[in-house]
């Protein structure tokens, strides 16, 4: 009878045989711990009853990990199936882990060409602030510092009276 710790032992063998990235490990015993604590003692002898009641474990993971999302959990449930099923083809014949064939994950760039193009077209040297023919640049040097004020050429009452309340509400 396979027991529940020895999925942690499967784990460690396979990723000593390359089977598992260290990462991948780390997730999967993760996975783990979180259903070991809900189980009860005939379910920690027997891998195969954990994968027939699987789903009344989750409901007690649920119920034991409030603090956690449902995305999560489905997540942990998703992983220490995934260990299962791989301890069944491969862990109970130690031998057959030389034939195991493991995923390997293709990376994603982080930028695809296209941003690369986009990218190569930025320059920071030169200034992105371009002036405006028909407006009116002031310039103030306050007590609390520098600022810049832009206002059109043209500007009508109402948008003076505005930009005076902007100003007094500062205050």
């Amino acid at each position: 009878m396979d027991k529940f710790s020895d999925l942690y032992d499967f784990i460690d063998l396979a990723r000593a045989n390359r089977k598992y990235p260290e990462n991948t490990a780390n997730n999967l015993k993760s996975s783990l711990k979180i259903f070991e604590k809900e189980l009860n003692p005939d379910e920690l002898k027997s891998v195969s009853m954990i994968r027939d009641s699987i789903e009344e474990i989750f409901r007690s993971v649920v119920v034991a990990n409030k603090h956690k999302s449902i995305l999560s959990l489905n997540t942990y449930k998703a992983r220490l199936l995934k260990v299962i099923n791989d301890y069944k083809k491969y862990g109970a014949d130690p031998a057959k882990i030389k034939n195991w064939q493991a995923k390997t994950r293709k990376s994603t760039p982080l930028l695809i060409d296209k941003d690369k193009k986009d990218k190569e077209k930025i320059n920071l040297s030169n200034s992105i602030y371009s002036p405006v023919e028909n407006a009116h640049k002031i310039e103030l040097c306050l007590e609390s510092g520098c600022t810049t004020i832009i206002i059109p050429k043209k500007i009508t009452r109402h948008e003076v009276d505005i930009i005076k309340k902007i100003i007094e509400s500062l205050t």
